[in-house]
């Protein structure tokens, strides 16, 4: 009798040991910016596969890095880092290849990735597309109120300028060093892609003497900034043109009083990528999801619900007009004066996370 309570007991824990796993099985976590992702597009993946979708978010790419980096790498299945940070987490061992190590040369290659714009193919921070897939992209500029600055030229003298803007209270976009240093640098004249110790002192340097400034608020979440605009708490700052785009759709009358320029200095044009942690807990799962997201009908769907503009080619002709128009879309001559962030590591890297830890610290 104990014999066979003991057989059965342990037949139960195999059973319920092989329903655990089985649930496990039918899990996505996916690390993603706040409101970043249609819940339709969730729904609908969950209803297809039978994968339960868990969502955690992030504000900023070093928030991200730093949860990675507390073992979330073996926690999240996907995330959604920006262009330039996909080298950091390269080097740190931290992401692995969408496709096992042999696969790509069994026909295994993931499905719609043909999908992708030639523009987005073999970019420099990821030049064999080994790591990632691009999810969306879009331009970083300058937010303001129009009833302050009802014609204002269109710099980055309006943030770094006590001569432009003395008395109206403003706020510089947070997140990493290089962002920050890359518009100063702009503005300076050396351009958005500088990298190098001189320009990055120079930054460095203008950071802090932008904290001294009386109408300087503090670093501001892009989200934050549209709102605090409109509130009148400040009066300009940064963010990306989809946010923008996204809460005039929301509430014109509300979001109304608020331009966007990219300044003629040049600014950011950032692509946000789809890649796998390391030791990702379902990374079959992950595949089946970007796979999902590379459909042409749900690639629209996301940009549509973001307001972002789509890399996926044959997504195009499913995209609301706004999609296709400034700010959005930006006109030729905006886009000549974007660039992608340069990645940086090594000395580089550590060279600039110095220079903004004292920059900030002052």
């Amino acid at each position: 009798m104990k014999y066979a309570n003991w057989v059965i007991a342990i037949a139960a824990g195999m059973i319920g040991s092989g329903a655990m796993a089985d649930d496990q099985e039918k899990q996505l976590n996916l690390f993603n910016w706040t409101d970043y992702m249609d819940p339709g597009i969730i729904a609908a993946f969950e209803a297809e596969t039978g994968i339960d979708v868990v969502q955690n978010y992030y504000n900023s790419n070093a928030e991200m890095l730093a949860k990675l980096n507390a073992g979330g790498d073996a926690q999240y299945d996907i995330i959604i880092p920006s262009d330039y940070f996909v080298p950091r987490l390269i080097g740190a061992k931290l992401i692995q290849p969408l496709v096992p190590e042999g696969q790509s040369q069994q026909g295994q290659a993931l499905q719609g990735i043909d999908n992708i714009m030639s523009d987005f193919r073999h970019p420099a921070y990821d030049p064999e597309d080994i790591y990632t897939v691009p999810y969306q992209w879009g331009v970083t500029g300058i937010v303001y109120n129009t009833d302050t600055f009802p014609d204002p030229d269109p710099s980055w003298g309006l943030l770094y300028d006590p001569a432009v803007n003395a008395d109206y209270p403003f706020a510089l976009l947070k997140g990493d060093a290089q962002f920050t240093f890359s518009t100063i640098c702009a503005y300076l004249g050396e351009g958005f892609d500088c990298v190098g110790q001189a320009p990055w002192v120079e930054a460095a340097k203008l950071v802090v003497a932008t904290r001294e400034r009386d109408n300087f608020v503090g670093f501001v979440d892009a989200t934050a900034t549209i709102e605090q605009i409109a509130s009148g708490v400040i009066h300009a700052g940064i963010a990306y043109n989809g946010d923008l785009a996204g809460k005039q759709s929301e509430d014109p009358e509300l979001y109304g009083n608020i331009g966007f320029f990219v300044p003629r200095e040049g600014s950011q044009r950032w692509v946000d990528v789809m890649a796998i942690p390391a030791r990702a807990p379902h990374p079959d799962n992950a595949r089946r999801f970007i796979e999902y997201l590379l459909r042409p009908d749900v690639a629209a769907q996301l940009s549509n619900y973001n307001l972002y503009t789509s890399p996926n080619a044959a997504a195009q002709p499913m995209l609301s007009a706004e999609l296709r128009e400034p700010p959005v879309m930006p006109d030729a001559d905006t886009r000549s004066r974007l660039s992608l962030t340069p990645s940086v590591d090594g000395e580089q890297l550590q060279l600039l996370q110095q220079l903004w830890s004292e920059a900030r610290s002052r």
